[in-house]
């Protein structure tokens, strides 16, 4: 029997290929930012509360969304930082300190971070300090997850798709196509693992 899935930020890059794996025999619901039906504002914990009291549970939440800060360190001001904490960081930690109570006995949530998290790149002072934030995270909320519930984080390489946008930063990296990347995601949710960060570099 198919498994009743929150894809948070389901329209973005990695969101899609997501999707057309996980659609087959699933109940998917899609919501991001900009979704027409289930409208969520990740860096608004009233936005997510709301999401989830229309809801009801699910058996799986995926988080594959979250703004960052790419720049020069010695240009970079307090309130371009916080950009990545606030949002991807804190709004990702947030999805799943609210979620954990809609989420079904035995159910999973799947974060996201990036490959930036262990393999520094130029102007990623914010990328990597969020993504090994995000990273630790899971591995401590492991251990405190009730119910047989589960929560790990993917963290991709820079994706095929999104080479137009990020390949200047991530030059001399191998590319990864979106649909091997939305296998980790399938993977989190099946399998027995927790506390596990699935590298797909």
């Amino acid at each position: 029997m198919g498994k009743k899935i929150l894809i948070v930020g389901a329209s973005g890059t990695v969101g899609q290929a997501v999707v057309r794996e996980l659609s087959s025999g699933n109940n998917l619901i899609e919501a991001g930012r900009s979704h027409h039906e289930n409208k969520v504002d990740i860096t608004d914990s009233k936005s997510i509360q709301s999401l989830f009291l229309r809801l009801g549970k699910v058996d799986a939440i995926v988080s594959v969304t979250g703004q960052l800060h790419f720049g020069p360190l010695n240009e970079m001001t307090s309130e371009q930082f916080q950009i990545g904490l606030r949002n991807k960081l804190l709004g990702q930690v947030d999805l799943a300190l609210i979620g954990q109570h809609y989420l079904t006995d035995g159910g999973s949530i799947t974060l996201t971070s990036g490959i930036v998290s262990e393999e520094p790149v130029r102007f990623g002072v914010n990328a990597t300090t969020v993504n090994a934030a995000l990273e630790g995270f899971v591995r401590s909320a492991a251990f405190e997850m009730t119910h047989g519930q589960r929560i790990n984080v993917v963290s991709p390489s820079v994706l095929q798709e999104s080479l137009g946008t990020f390949g200047p930063y991530f030059r001399g990296f191998e590319a990864v196509p979106g649909s091997r990347v939305a296998l980790a995601y399938l993977r989190s949710i099946e399998s027995v693992q927790t506390g596990k960060v699935f590298r797909v570099w």
